[in-house]
């Protein structure tokens, strides 16, 4: 009696008539593959198997980076729409006092923001009625305060867009807000020659939504046109 195993018909028939689907499905050609290197023996060396192992391996490689450059492209878009809709939300209001308003309803929630105040320098004391009367959205500080806050600090060259990952911010920018913001975007404003700069700065309760390891291209864009439009209500 032989000891090589027999096909049931039914399996058998089934095989035959669709040996595409044996051919395409994964699971059942290793095992396939792997009885087949038992049947040669320990002594035999299958390098063409060995050749396909590392081809799958290449192969899954390949597929784990494609499905990352496809979702790195899909977020990159979505911030592009995001920066889009905030920058023309920006254009909307029609006088000064409703273009800082702004920033602290739809253009927050554009951006998702938790956070958002606008610091402008100022050598004059006499900036207490225009801060009260925009409430926690602007705040003057004395100059030199911005670049200090930005290299908190360590001085040396500021960046246009700073991001970082905070344990709360700091109370005079985000007001009640301040013990819930875990990262934050510093935008520095170059409003012009003969103006003191200013600041951006964006809070998330999210502690991922900023950090150093994003790309700052978006934002960088966003702080131009935020600069360009804060110069036309300037001047």
């Amino acid at each position: 009696m032989s000891s090589s195993p027999v096909l049931e018909e039914s399996l058998r028939k089934a095989i035959v008539d669709k040996p595409d689907a044996v051919l395409e499905d994964q699971t059942v050609m290793n095992a396939l593959v792997s009885a087949n290197e038992r049947s040669m023996g320990a002594n035999i060396v299958d390098l063409r198997g060995i050749a396909m192992d590392r081809m799958e391996a290449r192969l899954d490689r390949l597929e784990d980076t494609h499905r990352s450059v496809i979702a790195a492209a899909y977020d990159n878009l979505a911030g592009t729409n995001q920066i889009h809709r905030a920058v023309l939300r920006l254009m909307d209001p029609t006088n000064f006092e409703d273009f800082l308003q702004n920033l602290r309803g739809e253009l927050s929630e554009i951006m998702r923001l938790d956070a958002i105040t606008l610091v402008l320098e100022s050598a004059q004391n006499d900036q207490t009625n225009a801060v009260e009367r925009m409430g926690e959205v602007l705040n003057i500080v004395e100059p030199g305060f911005i670049d200090d806050y930005i290299s908190q600090g360590r001085g040396g060259m500021v960046r246009p867009v700073t991001l970082r990952q905070v344990q709360g911010g700091m109370p005079q920018l985000y007001g009640d807000k301040a013990d819930w913001v875990r990262s934050e975007a510093c935008l520095k404003l170059d409003f012009g020659d003969g103006r003191l700069p200013g600041l951006l700065v964006m809070g998330a309760e999210d502690p991922h939504q900023f950090t150093p390891q994003h790309g700052t291209e978006l934002l960088t864009f966003f702080g131009g046109v935020f600069e360009r439009s804060m110069r036309h209500w300037l001047s």
